[in-house]
């Protein structure tokens, strides 16, 4: 893995979102669109990971589109990813998109060392993901979730039901207490993912 730093390093904030190649190219946009809709200064750390399906993955799942399966590297990133968070001065925050965004949720299921979440056209029909929800709680304070209103109107049937988790995920988050915000955006899956991004960074950071 490897890291890409933006921002302000002395900032008391910190953003860390796992990206990929496809990501990078864009990041240096969701961080000005960042700093449009918040005053609040930010350090956004970028984790690169090298295997999406397998570094982002909490458990393995079979594959849903094209033949590349889901790996069960989540906890690795996760250890990685938790050494960029020693200083207790600072509130950490993690984020992403598609895949990254439901690592991101994951992630605030193992650990109380995020402040909240922004968890943007999150991979919420992952098998099993729901129902890991409904059995265990979160550690922070402020979920973010967002889709596109056209992302369920997929032809592939694990894809289709997106729509449905992350009305449930949002259901079961606020029936726990935790400040979430749904967001739908116009679009498919594909369109935006800085922008998406960023608003969900900047919720949770303007403490909603």
């Amino acid at each position: 893995m490897t890291y890409h730093y933006y921002g302000d390093k002395n900032a008391d904030i910190v953003l860390i979102q796992p990206v990929g190649d496809h990501d990078l190219p864009e990041i240096e946009n969701e961080v000005a669109e960042i700093k449009k809709l918040t005053s609040v200064d930010f350090q956004l750390i970028a984790v690169k990971v090298e295997d999406w399906n397998d570094e982002l993955s909490p458990w393995n799942a079979p594959a849903v589109f094209g033949n590349e399966g889901f790996g069960n590297g989540a906890e690795d990133t996760l250890a990685e990813i938790l050494t960029l968070c020693s200083d207790k001065s600072k509130n950490y925050y993690i984020g992403g998109y598609s895949l990254a965004g439901l690592f991101a949720l994951w992630a605030a299921f193992q650990t109380e060392k995020f402040s909240g979440v922004a968890a943007a056209s999150p991979s919420v029909w992952f098998p099993d993901f729901v129902g890991y929800m409904k059995e265990n709680k979160i550690k922070c304070d402020a979920v973010y979730l967002s889709l596109g209103d056209k992302e369920e109107r997929t032809k592939n049937a694990v894809m289709s039901k997106v729509g449905d988790c992350i009305r449930e995920s949002y259901d079961l988050l606020t029936g726990q207490g935790i400040e979430c915000a749904l967001e739908w955006n116009k679009g498919g899956h594909f369109k935006g993912p800085a922008l998406r991004t960023a608003k969900g960074f900047a919720w949770v950071m303007n403490g909603r």
